[in-house]
């Protein structure tokens, strides 16, 4: 990669303002990838620029060239694919399974889906005489992080390229080489100069530079709840609209009517795929109480069953986890878990046997597990699944709720009706009702304190609009 110690800036690859950097670390390996440029305020004040320049062109383009731009990204990324995926492994850890069928297919997802939401999106709307004109915000600055890279920045983009948005991105800075491709490819497929901006940095650094900036209509941050306030405390003198993905600390009811060896062996595979790294994994695991023994056990047996090891070789079913800050985090509150009187199921500190190199973490399960405990309330961010009993629907939905978090909810009931209608009660952005496949074309985003705004189709390309009401647009009609 030729551009490890350049941003993107008004369509060129260029020098940065500072000479800082900072290593790419492979977590499997602990070994330095490369180092990439690390930014400050000067090369923030470029993009942003660059971004307002281009503003007044891009925000006027058709429907049709917006349409065309898009088609032309989707090929670039399916041509790159291979080297996205590669890419992804090995700077954030996931199996090249993972990586290939899932973290780079989804940013493609997004693209795919934000085509079809464009082509028949009314822009404009008749009231009598008013007009209502939905047009883009404008400058945008994107914060997004290292866990589902791809994802989250297609996320991001692909509504604001549709909305006719101009935007500057800072990637996490653990994994930024992935974005580092994808802005060549929006290069490659003839992004106007300044519509697509990329600057490399620390979150205090440059983030708080994006957040702030008087020029940045919109800032659309994905992050820890912690880092959200921040990114909204630094926008409020602005008054710049916020979006923000936060944290989550999911619950997954299992009625007592469901396939219940299924529905917990899934549960458990869900919360230890992408090494537990997701926002909304169901990493609590609400049972009944008169079922936490067999839970427990069964639980414990799908999680001896996950394969961590070499994300590069075959039939790994979880990497590492992303650094050496992470590793440590999920060890110390395992080890919280056991102060707590949690009952060790499977797993537990320290890495798996024979692999005693790289950030692995053992899939561990608490069974036995009190929703006061530090381990069902703090998001752990890593394979480990808390199981917690409940004694009737109503205990269960209550104790879904008792978080401050809202991003997701997963229920598994065999009565249809009856799942329905506690997933009517959860209060969170997405509720997942028997193992549902991802759906792109639903908003994605949370209650409380998992943020605010939505993500992902028609809901995501609203994110990026403003209305305007032109009173006496049409004379002589009431």
């Amino acid at each position: 990669m030729n551009n490890l110690r350049k941003f993107y800036i008004d369509g060129a690859w260029v020098e940065p303002s500072t000479s800082g950097t900072l290593g790419v670390v492979n977590p499997a390996t602990e070994e330095t990838l490369g180092a990439v440029a690390m930014g400050g305020e000067a090369d923030v004040d470029l993009a942003v620029a660059a971004a307002r320049t281009a503003f007044d062109d891009f925000s006027r383009t058709s429907r049709e060239e917006r349409v065309a731009l898009l088609e032309r990204i989707c090929e670039g990324y399916k041509a790159r694919s291979g080297e996205l995926a590669k890419t992804v492994s090995e700077e954030m850890g996931a199996p090249m399974s993972l990586a290939a069928q899932a973290q780079v297919p989804s940013g493609l997802g997004h693209f795919g889906t934000m085509l079809k939401v464009l082509a028949d999106f009314e822009f404009e709307t008749d009231l009598g005489s008013s007009l209502l004109v939905k047009e883009p915000v404008g400058v945008c600055a994107f914060i997004t992080p290292w866990n589902w890279p791809l994802n989250q920045i297609a996320c991001k983009v692909a509504p604001a390229l549709a909305a006719g948005c101009t935007m500057v991105l800072k990637p996490s800075e653990v994994a930024p080489l992935n974005a580092l491709l994808f802005a060549e490819i929006l290069h490659e497929a003839g992004v106007p100069p300044g519509v697509f901006n990329l600057v490399n940095g620390a979150g205090p650094v440059v983030g708080a530079a994006l957040a702030s900036h008087p020029e940045v209509d919109m800032v659309s941050f994905t992050g820890s709840t912690r880092a959200g306030v921040e990114v909204a405390r630094n926008a409020a003198p602005t008054v710049k609209r916020v979006a923000q993905e936060l944290g989550g600390k999911s619950a997954n009811i299992i009625l007592d009517d469901a396939d219940f060896a299924r529905a917990v062996s899934r549960g458990v595979f869900a919360v230890c795929n992408n090494t537990g790294q997701s926002c909304n994994a169901p990493t609590r695991m609400l049972v009944p109480n008169s079922k936490m023994d067999e839970a427990g056990e069964i639980a414990a047996a799908a999680a001896r069953k996950v394969v961590v090891g070499d994300p590069a070789a075959e039939g790994t079913g979880i990497g590492p986890a992303v650094s050496e800050v992470q590793f440590d985090r999920i060890q110390r509150l395992i080890e919280m878990g056991i102060d707590e009187g949690a009952r060790l199921a499977a797993g537990g500190p320290g890495r798996p046997e024979g692999l005693e190199r790289g950030y692995y973490v053992r899939p561990t399960v608490f069974s036995h597990v009190s929703n006061d405990m530090v381990v069902a309330r703090e998001e752990i961010f890593g394979p480990v699944l808390v199981l917690i009993g409940y004694e009737d629907d109503d205990d269960a939905v209550r104790i879904a709720n008792d978080t401050p978090y809202g991003l997701a909810g997963y229920v598994s009931a065999g009565d249809p009706e009856r799942g329905r209608a506690v997933a009517r009660r959860i209060r969170s952005g997405q509720v997942n009702l028997n193992g549902a496949r991802p759906d792109f074309r639903v908003p994605f985003g949370g209650y409380k304190q998992s943020g605010n705004g939505r993500e992902w189709g028609r809901h995501g390309l609203e994110e990026f609009l403003e209305v305007k009401a032109i009173l006496g647009y049409h004379e002589g009609v009431k």
